[in-house]
């Protein structure tokens, strides 16, 4: 497989295969991390390790109620070279996505802009926004040849209120430079707001250097995490604002429990009062937090580099078999969007499942999206089972 072209610094070393460490069995081709990741022995280890901690509650002190909350905060803090200040721990993107609505403004006739086909808890979001402030929603279309960056770029100007934006396109894997967007928004005094749920963890992403005003992932991705653990990064000057509940641990002085009653309006300090109530979950926590320090040890940057290979190999594969397949600059490192007609493209995926390989459709895409535990035996499988049902489906043409 060509190195070329990896990411920004070829130099960074791959991880490579690491598939003894997934639970992945040998007869499974799994091409679907964008939809759920296959868990590490290590986080499903975390997981039952917690679940016995739970089970014997005699043995949980107050201070444990706060103490993993913080590690599993100042890990993902790290991951995004941000500060553990700014991160709240969330359970879903659409929780995340509903604070940085309720705490962004806007005035009748201004402008939200979205990507054509995001995600739906998104839209739904920002088109709720728009009917409680007046503004308008403005889904971007691209033209033929256009990229996402430019799309986005060239509507910004005075009347935007706030850029919505994900790192690819969840259907895809189309790129969207999110250093461009930052800047022309900022520039246009716009609120910048990254969903990352689809890159984090397989992409390099620089909260210091984006400035997003609120940034949000789920952690069952990428991240390699359970369901029901999800994370916010919040810029410094929206660190004072409204949280979507009122909960009890949120509180300053919450580590006491016999003075629960003497009722503060003080929050902890950061980003931590917009934490959801119960983030301190004993089965799920240790399992985020073995996720997010396994790909630290492997750094981002590392996975990167060894999925751009896979999906490289994939897409030179693909094309030989006659599909049409994006320029790699064009898709991020580890996710690769088949256009196809939907019809073609759910009846392509039905026949990959029936051989035992694990893609998904997402609008006009069969979409693949591989990690560190695929190997040359399942990329062999995928493009054996695309070529016969690519077959299958000339013979029944006219």
């Amino acid at each position: 497989m060509a190195a070329t072209g990896l990411i920004a610094n070829e130099r960074v070393m791959p991880v490579g295969s690491q598939r003894d460490l997934f639970e992945v069995p040998d007869e499974v081709a799994y091409f679907n991390t964008a939809n759920m990741s296959p868990l590490l022995h290590a986080v499903r280890a975390a997981g039952e390790r917690g679940l016995d901690r739970r089970a014997s509650p005699w043995h949980i002190s107050a201070g444990d109620w706060f103490t993993e909350a913080e590690r599993l905060r100042r890990a993902f803090a790290e991951l995004v070279h941000g500060d553990a200040e700014g991160t709240a721990l969330i359970p879903a993107t659409s929780y995340g996505l509903a604070i940085a609505a309720r705490n962004l403004s806007a005035s009748p006739g201004d402008q939200v802009l979205v990507l054509a086909d995001e995600y739906p808890s998104s839209y739904y979001t920002w088109r709720r926004f728009c009917q409680r402030t007046g503004a308008v929603l403005i889904v971007v279309e691209r033209e033929a040849g256009e990229s996402w960056t430019d799309a986005v770029v060239s509507r910004i100007d005075e009347q935007t209120a706030a850029v919505v934006v994900p790192n690819v396109h969840w259907t895809n894997g189309a790129l969207v430079d999110l250093r461009a967007v930052s800047v022309a928004a900022h520039g246009a005094g716009a609120a910048f707001v990254v969903d990352a749920s689809q890159s984090l963890g397989a992409l390099p992403l620089d909260v210091a250097t984006l400035r997003p005003d609120f940034l949000v992932s789920v952690g069952y991705k990428w991240l390699l995490g359970p369901f029901g653990v999800g994370f916010l990064h919040v810029a410094e000057e929206r660190r004072e604002g409204e949280p979507l509940e009122e909960n009890w641990i949120n509180r300053n002085g919450s580590e006491d429990f016999a003075a629960l009653v003497d009722y503060t309006d003080a929050y902890r300090p950061g980003a931590r009062r917009f934490d959801v109530g119960q983030r301190t979950n004993f089965g799920l926590a240790p399992m985020a937090i073995a996720a997010i320090e396994q790909l630290l040890d492997w750094t981002v940057a590392g996975v990167a580099a060894s999925v751009r290979l896979v999906t490289n190999e994939i897409a030179r594969r693909v094309s030989d078999l006659g599909f049409t397949i994006p320029a790699e600059s064009d898709y991020g490192p580890h996710m690769l969007g088949i256009q196809l007609p939907r019809d073609v493209a759910r009846t392509l995926g039905g026949h990959l499942t029936a051989g035992g390989v694990v893609a998904s459709v997402r609008g006009d895409s069969l979409r693949i999206a591989p990690h560190l535990h695929t190997n040359e035996r399942d990329i062999d499988r995928l493009i054996d089972s695309l070529a016969n049902a690519s077959r299958r489906a000339s013979r029944r043409d006219p």
